[in-house]
């Protein structure tokens, strides 16, 4: 039940007890301000002494007089249903006028990076939907977790929300003291889209065809070899120790401060793996000087289909090891104003315009519940957490 209808349920049951009890005899008075001030008058001396008589046809009470009263006046319920519904329908107008000013949509990250494309591209939508402004504000730093922070103790009203990705889920298992919490402190609204990865391999210096050859020459040659990142704890890390923890691998991890430097090693040859998105290998793939070997996802991505997964592989654990985008909310914020943000969130979604946009970048659109994000950030937590503990990740 909605917090309008509650409010409605509890104002006329209150009426329809108080005037049960009475105090309206024959000759009396009675108006609408009498029916608004009745619930406030004193129902616990009423309570227990008076019986309700409801009358045949249309719904009428009265009260039953005591004994040596006159009989009651009777009271036509409709009138005083009447005026509660108009009482009920100012409550629910007020609440349906969302947005009533300017919604904020928090990028955790910097400018320029995918997660801030995406939340421009579904801010002239949202924009346009709601007949109001949308601000995408960025607020980097700390893998996240300041912008995360600040929305998590924003006002739970729909006019903070946060465009993330599953570093989320990941960043609670390689910060101690978190100033938030990632299960309860943000409220999931809707998976926004995903993008897969994949192993890539510089084919000069680790010359190898598919996964099976690549995992031989490492098991021949432990410590040997040399996985790419933009950084401890990324995703390209994590998901790259998750494969090694997995198969039993040892290849040795080189940071870099960002994608960019990591990426150029790897084209360059000074190292021979990475653990990469597929949109971003593309280019330096069509030009020849890397080489995917697998993706994640049940099914082939859509951006290189040529390559097979891990799990045509014989690798079934990389299934759902992507890059999920999502929309998240103060943790208090109401289920009622979640659900409307989600049917919002999902209609920009599935504009076509904003489907080709995102497919361009290399993102996969995707929609869903909110009980279905609360569900996979509810696995991917303890899942990464495992990977970090057992992998002994340290943050620089």
């Amino acid at each position: 039940m909605s917090p309008a209808l509650r409010q409605f349920d509890r104002y006329f049951g209150d009426m329809e007890e108080a005037l049960a009890s009475g105090p309206y005899l024959a000759g009396d008075s009675y108006t609408l301000a009498d029916a608004a001030a009745t619930p406030y008058v004193n129902r616990a001396a009423m309570l227990g002494r008076d019986e309700m008589v409801h009358g045949g046809g249309s719904r009428t009470l009265y009260r039953r007089p005591r004994r040596g009263e006159p009989r009651a006046e009777r009271i036509d319920m409709r009138i005083l249903l009447v005026a509660a519904l108009w009482f009920a329908y100012g409550i629910a107008w007020g609440q349906a006028a969302f947005p009533s000013r300017p919604v904020t949509l928090v990028v955790p990250f910097s400018p320029g990076t995918g997660i801030d494309i995406l939340a421009r591209a579904i801010q002239p939508k949202l924009a346009e939907r709601w007949k109001q402004p949308v601000v995408v504000e960025n607020k980097p730093g700390a893998s996240g977790n300041i912008g995360t922070d600040f929305v998590a103790k924003s006002a739970p009203d729909g006019y903070t929300l946060m465009v993330t990705v599953n570093t989320y889920t990941i960043t609670p298992a390689l910060f101690h003291n978190m100033p938030y919490d990632a299960a309860t402190d943000l409220a999931p609204v809707s998976k926004i889209a995903v993008a897969t990865y994949c192993f890539a391999v510089n084919p000069t210096v680790f010359p190898v065809n598919s996964m099976a050859e690549a995992i031989a020459a490492i098991r021949a040659n432990p410590g040997k070899y040399n996985f790419a990142s933009p950084g401890s704890g990324t995703p390209h890390h994590v998901g790259m120790e998750l494969i090694k923890l997995r198969l039993g691998l040892d290849a040795t991890h080189v940071p870099y401060k960002g994608f960019a430097g990591a990426m150029t090693d790897l084209v360059g040859g000074q190292v021979q793996m990475m653990f990469t998105l597929v949109h971003s290998a593309i280019p330096h793939v069509r030009a020849g000087r890397i080489r995917i070997l697998a993706v994640t996802g049940a099914k082939r991505s859509p951006q290189f289909p040529e390559a097979p997964t891990f799990r045509e592989q014989g690798i079934d654990f990389m299934d759902d090891v992507d890059a999920w985008y999502a929309v998240m909310a103060p943790g208090k914020t109401p289920a009622d104003l979640i659900a409307r943000l989600n049917a919002d969130v999902n209609a920009v979604m599935n504009l076509t315009d904003v489907k080709e946009n995102l497919t361009k970048q290399g993102l996969i659109p995707v929609t869903s519940t909110p009980q279905e994000l609360a569900a996979l950030i509810k696995s991917d937590l303890p899942r990464w957490q495992k990977v970090v503990d057992d992998a002994k990740i340290k943050i620089d």
